[in-house]
């Protein structure tokens, strides 16, 4: 039980943050608008109907929302028995995968309620803009991030 608290908290925490995030983005900027906050970094209102860098990202092709919805539910069931079945110790693992969950959650209900993702973040150099995410993305990343170190240090440990 304690394992899916450890999955959990962080999965609930980053959907909240990612959802205010999300609501404040489209609330404060309008779509397609950005505002400037620093010489590198602008607040967007951005939607992704596709999946990472705009893949698929063309909203007249009507398949996204199934598509990703079932390959997001696919990843939820393949964290929870991930959690499952992992080693009670191992916090940092599972603490990657409630980032994991609540991004993937934060992404998915986008998809359900608006048929795309709210992008929000822009980080540039001069022009070139690394395309617009969200905290969503940056759990994902980060969890997969840690998730991956874990089992490394794992196999060394394993190594002896």
């Amino acid at each position: 039980m304690r394992r899916f608290v450890t999955v959990g908290a962080p999965a609930t925490a980053l959907f909240a943050l990612d959802q205010a995030g999300k609501y404040l983005a489209s609330d404060f900027v309008g779509y397609g608008e950005a505002i400037r906050v620093t010489g590198f970094f602008n607040l967007v209102h951005a939607r992704n109907y596709g999946a990472a860098f705009g893949f698929l990202d063309d909203p007249s092709l009507g398949i996204q929302v199934w598509l990703f919805g079932g390959a997001t539910l696919a990843a939820l069931v393949a964290v929870f028995l991930l959690a499952r079945s992992a080693e009670g110790k191992d916090g940092i693992f599972l603490f990657a995968l409630g980032l994991i969950a609540g991004g993937a959650l934060g992404n998915l209900a986008d998809r359900v309620r608006l048929g795309a993702v709210v992008d929000f973040l822009d980080f540039h150099y001069g022009a070139l803009h690394w395309p617009a995410f969200n905290f969503a993305d940056m759990g994902i990343c980060i969890g997969a991030g840690f998730a991956a170190l874990s089992m490394v240090r794992g196999k060394r440990e394993e190594a002896g």
